[in-house]
């Protein structure tokens, strides 16, 4: 016999034995992609967990779990945030925004499109994070110079790119959204 599941040699109750395996859960409240969430969750569970498992929002991805590759990165009231170190109860009352929540008009942002259009995906395991970063910085600074553009992505890793391709998307939307046009972006593959 197990010993730790037995109390005085009587079995556990499965009730009792389900709230040792399972934290008790709580009631959270959390606005994500502009949409609000009643959740029961334990107190402990991070939001990347949060958002991948309970609310299917699979695109921020779990790459790391010590904040060092940006794969989870969200947007937390319009700064981006690493998702597999917060705990998902804290964010209650903020605005979460997840790469499915930056489409434009139900069809790809232009930043989504670029990416793919130039390649920037590869793999496409980091793509959302880097989105999510660099939606961040274009909403801070619409015409960053390169040196700007890298230091913002240094806490996002890409282990498939020399990041060229994502740099040539980026730059690709700042160049379309100076002409103030939806044109095809220009020097995308085809």
């Amino acid at each position: 016999r197990n010993r730790s599941l037995v109390a005085r040699d009587r079995p556990v109750s499965a009730a009792l034995l389900g709230d040792l395996l399972h934290m008790k859960k709580e009631l959270i409240e959390l606005r994500v992609n502009g949409r609000t969430h009643e959740l029961a969750v334990e107190p402990s569970k991070l939001l990347l967990d949060v958002l991948r498992e309970d609310l299917d929002l699979t695109g921020s991805k779990r790459g790391c779990d010590d904040s060092s590759c940006g794969a989870c990165t969200v947007q937390v009231d319009g700064v981006p945030m690493l998702a597999c170190t917060m705990l998902a109860a804290s964010y209650q009352g903020c605005e979460i925004t997840t790469v499915e929540g930056i489409s434009e008009g139900g069809g790809l942002s232009a930043l989504q499109k670029a990416f793919g259009d130039f390649g920037g995906s590869q793999c496409g395991y980091c793509t959302p994070g880097f989105m999510m970063t660099v939606r961040w910085l274009l909403a801070n600074n619409p015409d960053p110079s390169e040196a700007e553009i890298r230091e913002a992505l240094s806490s996002n890793l890409c282990r498939c790119t020399g990041y060229s391709q994502m740099y040539q998307a980026i730059r690709a939307v700042i160049e379309a959204e100076r002409e103030g046009s939806n044109q095809e972006l220009v020097g995308a593959k085809q």
